[in-house]
């Protein structure tokens, strides 16, 4: 069962091993959107309407929920629950992730958070996120973890090296992700290429598109994702496309943008056609969404 746009082969990272620190984090109420990130989120203090550090973590953890693909069996039916575990943290953590997620689905299922910390209350979750109080938990539990479809979630500088699938980590008044592609692989879950390239891209900004050397024939635009629109999401997609001799597209590249918003324009760009040339060409492509 695909709970995901997209699916890519995963290869081995190393963990950078930054340091970790709890921070509070304050943005403008337009902002918002960025919760959702562009892989890296500006901290600032003292702004008016401030989104707490509670609010970017719940937002990050269900755009890693909605932007993977789980096996068909780690989901007994469709109508299922998309089950979030946490451990450690506190009740407002666990409030908070609830009214991010309250009335969302992955696919077709409801999501649903609750605390878990036994192992067989983890194995019961499609993700587990592990609050950094709890990090002497995370050697035993992964170890536990290690072959089941579990999306494991940390914000320790030692969580990928121990075992991780995705940690969170601030860095330069950022917060940013980090992937182990190779325990990724290991449970058969795969994230979409939006975000791998976002994960990829975060110790340096992305390249900015210059344009092609083709002109396009076919060009539906994106639709405007429902949850983008009801987050007032804003901002601009980048990406490559590898074109055809016949023009239609073979393969895009997201260099940059919201992994919400870059599914949707990836999934546009595929049945956009140029123009013939004698050659397979790369062409950029820059799309912007604004409200």
């Amino acid at each position: 069962m695909k709970l995901g746009n997209h699916h890519s082969e995963p290869t081995g990272v190393e963990s950078p091993g930054q340091t970790h620190a709890r921070v509070s984090v304050f943005v403008k109420a337009p902002l918002l959107a960025v919760l959702f990130c562009l892989g890296l989120v500006r901290l600032t203090a003292g702004q008016s309407q401030p989104a707490s550090e509670y609010e970017v973590k719940a937002a990050y953890l269900y755009n890693f929920a909605h932007s993977a693909q789980w096996p068909s069996a780690s989901l007994p039916a469709d109508d299922a629950p998309f089950v979030i575990g946490v451990v450690g943290g506190d009740a407002e953590f666990l409030d908070r992730l609830r009214t991010t997620i309250g009335g969302r689905t992955v696919g077709s299922h409801p999501v649903k958070a609750k605390a878990v910390i036994s192992e067989s209350e983890m194995r019961s979750c499609q993700l587990v996120f592990f609050h950094d109080s709890e990090r002497r938990l995370v050697p035993s539990a992964i170890a536990s973890l290690q072959s089941a479809p579990v999306l494991l979630v940390g914000e320790d500088a030692s969580f990928l090296r121990q075992g991780g699938m995705i940690n969170l980590l601030l860095q330069d008044g950022r917060i940013r992700f980090e992937v182990n592609r190779q325990t990724l692989d290991r449970a058969a879950i795969r994230l979409s290429p939006a975000l791998l390239q976002l994960a990829k891209a975060n110790d340096s900004p992305p390249k900015t598109a210059t344009g092609g050397t083709r002109q396009l024939r076919v060009s539906e635009p994106p639709p405007y994702p429902a949850l983008a629109r009801r987050m007032n999401m804003r901002g601009t997609v980048r990406l490559e496309a590898i074109v055809r001799r016949d023009g239609t597209v073979k393969q895009v590249k997201v260099l940059g943008g919201n992994p919400v918003l870059a599914d949707a324009v990836s999934n546009a760009v595929m049945n956009w056609k140029y123009e013939p040339a004698p050659q397979e060409t790369v062409e950029n492509v820059e799309y912007t969404f604004a409200p």
